[in-house]
């Protein structure tokens, strides 16, 4: 009855239960709800969504799912239809029928929420509109299914570069609901235990694992992938193991009262599961998984951390032979410069003698290397400060860099010997940022850590091209090096890059930008007071950039920064989201207290130079934190250690699957946030080039957008999607080939009624495509269109002049006489090739013309300044430039026009002002040429003249005056050629008021702009 209350009317009340009851009714049926295994009632789905939304055939239904879409405060029951590309839903009761299309691709929002009148229901938001979807049976699967429906979409065609390494949803054909959840599961497994991308989750049994040191079972689920058995607990105890299989010595079974299953590693240490579901067939498979592991090449010498390869074999001797800069190190910087004294032990390194300690008693419980067991007493030494004795073995194991070394041995020497040598972007890149990395570190003043630090950056760009090099990675490498040899720097800069930090050093930052949304929506939720203080929001994205980029390395001192590292190695990105809430938190009086954003700034700059490390080892001139002016010594002191145990305190309870929850919901915002400001830009520049209103050119530009990416929809390899390039300018990141602009042609152009419309489409993309390479972008579209609707009559007249003389026109003839004058995919794109050498094998070195910063080559300033001078020269083109148009040009020229006039009120009138100017421009040439060479024989034209006097009243006579101009042009070939200039055939057309009349006649953008967006998917299922 509180619900209830809220409605303003009877009827609304009356709507609302009858909305519930039909739920209620459609839950209890679950038989209603499809499921893969049921082939008639999916079949019978599909047929219903065929049938209701009219989508191309190539679209996939995944599912259905029965539910309430709320209109206002009213539900309303129907089905919602989840495809690879689109979000439907249906709904048609009492004879009220509700249709709603959106396209994954378009979601800014996607949530699960909770009010008084939804109890729970999945929150849609597509250009800035709302969409609430309740009672379904299974809300968490279905919500689970649309994330990775959004999420597939947003990275197949938004985020191209980390798609492309992700093999498993390359095929948008081959997506099933059952491939998309096992998807899912497979990236959460392996993101929790730090494993190789590759694998994937097999199987999972709940069971309890036996822990040795606390004398107990704990229960929790093992997971199996192909390469790895691990554990997590489920009960609090934060226990975990990874169990690789190159480490299994043995599978056997163990008291089958208790269904145990005993798995013995090269460690000496076994670890016992009871309480396993089929124990005996699992045993099988493990013994069969850890026979394939044993084949020589799964064969690697490493049992533990400790016992990665300290040399590199053949690799390593080969490379001895040559000089310094290509020789790998393999000692950490840390020890060369900083060697421990055992005798003169100072109170710091007795406290890290201590540390230590704690550290071997834990191995001796626990286990030492790859299979230890981690749990909360690992968590407490961790944030206590790893020994630097300890730090790279350990930052190695917990970032599960130790996995991706052992799987690739030789692989670094062998990368550095490639590499090393190369110039490109990137090593220009690293070469200039190579003395910024911590200079006031001695391993950096030399040339020994200078040389690490380039062959580890350089084998990096060459391994992954797409991110190449960063700023901000010079300065973690730096840090990595200290603790860690060249080659599990090497490894730990991998694990970061591509696994930690997920799109974080790509050209656009994306996991960066993704990561300071979710601190933005921590910071609202844990300090709401500073949310209310602060104006705007941007305020904690600015200053936390480097904070997430550099995990701190660039705002702490360095004998701080190390101990955020091994919190970030061991907890994620969850450590560095807490310790940025505690930064806050323990400045908020200060904050709170500032009137603008640098003034808050400052504040938190002298808060991290106060932050010190007491118990740090290093010596006083390295440490950053003791060589604090005296300005700046009343402000008091702050220790990391008590800084990341508070937040810890404070935080802890953000869980690891918070995080990547808000780490997907975010996503989609900050593509789309990026897509709206790629748009602004393109807009902006357009604008002053059109004269569109800016929100008939902003609805041309979806247009434009959508119809480049109905092509990527259901393509597996679609060259429209390798066009996209975020890297490129804004207007270039969007191009369409001669395919879609015909599409949008049909749908949009003033001319789309003219018989010759695929040809007359064709010339003037040809026209458009300045740099040969089959593409063009929303400039060169939008001006072709504005000048179609708002140009002058000699603007519109010179555009149809231009596309019938080359390099623009081209002779079409369909090889489909059926079809008329249509053309057919295949035949429009090689007419639009025509005349292009090698055009497949052109588009980089095109891309490169147009984007002088594409690809790793050096930045060429001088092609950038002949690009812009050759914009200035195009805006300067004058009439009396353009070339003169021949005999075969003119008649197809003609025959246009003659197309464009058919069904005109005044198309009488027109047919015969066009045989009036065809012959008074036909006797103006033979004059002419008759006084240029009065004794020369040249054959009049005047049949042509007769033959352009025949003024067709009928269609049908259309087609008998081309026939007879194509045999009189025929005809004419073996004498003089004669040709026209613009300027003669716009001096002929002034002189009729009906050319004049239908050229300057305004045509209405809005109702095509309209018209477009109800045809555009319907136009893509017909072609």
């Amino acid at each position: 009855m509180k619900t209830l209350s809220v409605f303003d009317s009877n009827e609304d009340i009356t709507s609302f239960v009858q909305g519930k009851i039909r739920g209620l009714i459609a839950e209890e049926g679950k038989d209603s709800f499809v499921k893969e295994d049921d082939p008639e009632k999916f079949r019978e789905g599909l047929m219903k969504f065929e049938k209701c939304f009219g989508l191309p055939e190539q679209e996939k239904l995944i599912t259905y799912y029965s539910c309430s879409y709320w209109k206002g405060r009213v539900p309303c029951q129907g089905w919602l239809y989840l495809s690879t590309n689109f979000l439907s839903f249906y709904s048609f009761l009492l004879g009220a029928e509700i249709k709603l299309i959106i396209s994954w691709d378009e979601i800014s929002k996607l949530e699960k929420t909770s009010n008084v009148i939804l109890t729970e229901s999945i929150h849609v938001c597509s250009h800035g509109e709302d969409h609430y979807f309740s009672m379904f049976l299974h809300i968490s699967e279905t919500f689970l299914l649309m994330e990775q429906l959004a999420n597939y979409a947003v990275r197949r065609l938004f985020d191209k570069e980390t798609f492309e390494n992700d093999p498993v949803l390359h095929d948008p054909l081959q997506i099933t609901k059952r491939g998309l959840e096992s998807h899912a599961h497979s990236e959460q497994f392996s993101a929790f235990f730090r494993l190789p991308k590759e694998e994937s989750l097999k199987e999972v049994h709940e069971c309890f694992l036996w822990v040795p040191f606390s004398h107990f079972n704990t229960h929790g689920k093992m997971c199996i992938s192909e390469n790895y058995i691990c554990f997590a607990s489920q009960d609090g105890s934060l226990c975990s193991v990874i169990i690789p299989l190159r480490e299994v010595t043995g599978v056997d079974k163990a008291d089958p009262a208790n269904r145990g299953v005993i798995i013995s590693t090269k460690g000496k240490t076994a670890f016992r599961f009871i309480e396993v579901r089929d124990f005996g067939l699992l045993v099988a498979k493990l013994r069969m998984k850890c026979n394939a592991a044993a084949s020589p090449q799964h064969i690697v010498a490493t049992g533990s951390a400790t016992d990665s390869p300290k040399d590199f074999g053949a690799g390593q001797s080969k490379m001895g032979q040559r000089d310094n800069s290509k020789t790998v190190s393999t000692e950490a910087l840390m020890t060369v410069y900083h060697p421990q004294d055992a005798e003169n032990l100072d109170s710091k390194m007795l406290k890290e003698k201590m540390k230590e300690q704690s550290w071997n008693i834990l191995f001796a419980e626990r286990g030492r290397g790859v299979s230890m067991f981690r749990t909360k007493k690992t968590r407490d030494l961790v944030v206590r400060g790893i020994p630097e004795a300890l730090r790279g073995e350990l930052w190695l194991l917990f970032s599960g860099a130790v996995n991706d070394m052992a799987s690739n041995p030789g692989y670094y020497p062998e990368l550095v010997e490639k590499s090393l040598g190369t110039c490109t972007l990137a090593t220009d890149e690293i070469e200039r940022d190579l003395r910024r990395s911590l200079p006031e570190h001695p391993a950096f003043q030399s040339d020994t850590g200078i040389s690490a630090l380039r062959r580890v950056l350089t084998a990096y760009a060459f391994r992954n091209p797409q991110i190449g090099y960063c700023q901000a990675m010079n300065i973690l490498t730096s840090v990595l090096l200290l603790y860690a040899k060249e080659e599990e720097a090497f490894w730990l800069l991998v694990a970061v890059c591509e696994r930690m930090l997920p799109d974080y050093f790509n050209r656009r930052i994306i996991g960066a930008l993704v990561d300071q949304a979710v601190f933005e929506e921590l910071v609202r939720v844990h300090l709401p007071q500073l949310t209310d203080h602060m104006t705007n929001m941007t305020f904690f994205s600015s200053v936390s950039l480097s904070w997430f980029l550099t995990l701190f390395i660039s705002v702490l001192p360095i004998e701080s920064a190390v101990n955020v590292v091994d919190c970030f190695f061991y907890d994620g990105i969850k450590a560095i989201l807490q310790l940025g809430l505690a930064v806050l938190d323990y400045n908020m009086e200060k904050l709170l207290t500032c009137k603008d954003d640098a003034e808050a700034v400052t504040v938190l700059n002298r808060f991290f130079d106060s932050v010190t490390n007491k118990d740090s080892p290093l010596p006083p001139a390295v440490q950053q934190g003791s060589n604090l002016s005296d300005t700046k010594s009343d402000h008091p002191k702050v220790d990391i250690t008590d800084l990341i145990r508070e937040s810890n305190e404070r935080y802890g309870d953000i869980c690891y699957e918070d995080v990547e929850s808000l780490r997907c919901r975010n996503r989609l915002y900050v593509i789309q946030t990026l897509e709206t400001t790629t748009k602004q830009n393109v807009l902006r520049v357009v604008s002053q080039e059109v004269k569109f209103s800016p929100s008939d050119l902003e609805e041309l530009y979806e247009l434009f957008k959508k119809e480049h990416f109905l092509s990527c929809y259901w393509s597996v390899n679609s060259s429209v999607l390798q066009h996209h390039d975020a890297s490129l300018p804004y207007l270039d990141q969007y191009r369409i080939d001669c395919q879609q602009f015909r599409v949008l042609c049909h749908l949009l152009s003033p001319w789309s009624h003219c018989a010759n419309r695929d040809s007359l489409a064709l010339w003037t993309f040809r026209l458009m495509d300045e740099n040969s390479n089959c593409l063009i972008n929303f400039k060169q579209f939008a001006c072709v269109l504005d000048t179609m609707y708002n140009g002058s009559f000699t603007d519109k007249l010179k555009l149809l002049f231009k596309v019938h003389i080359p390099p623009a026109f081209t002779e079409v003839e369909s090889q489909s006489p059926s079809k008329g004058n249509d053309l057919s995919r295949e035949e429009l794109i090689h007419f639009s090739q025509l005349s292009v050498s090698s055009v497949g094998d052109n588009l980089e070195s095109d891309s490169l013309k147009s984007s002088p910063e594409k690809g790793k080559g050096k930045v060429d300033i001088q092609a950038y300044l002949k690009q812009w001078q050759d914009e200035l020269l195009k805006k300067e083109e004058n009439v009396k430039d353009l070339p003169r148009m021949n005999q075969s040009q003119f008649i197809q020229f003609s025959k246009t026009l003659y197309n464009l006039f058919h069904g005109d009120p005044e198309e009488e009138l027109l047919y015969r002002a066009i045989a009036v100017v065809t012959s008074l421009l036909l006797k103006m040439e033979e004059v002419g040429r008759k006084l240029q060479s009065p004794m020369s024989s040249v054959r009049s034209p005047a049949a042509v003249t007769e033959m352009a006097a025949e003024v067709p009243r009928e269609r049908q006579e259309e087609s008998s005056f081309e026939q007879t101009e194509d045999s009189r042009a025929q005809s004419l070939e073996a004498n003089h050629e004669w040709s026209f200039a613009f300027e003669q055939i716009l001096a002929s057309l002034l002189n009729e008021p009906a050319f004049v009349r239908f050229f300057e006649k305004p045509h209405d953008i809005k109702a095509k702009i309209e018209s477009a967006k109800n045809l555009q998917l319907k136009a893509r299922t017909r072609v």
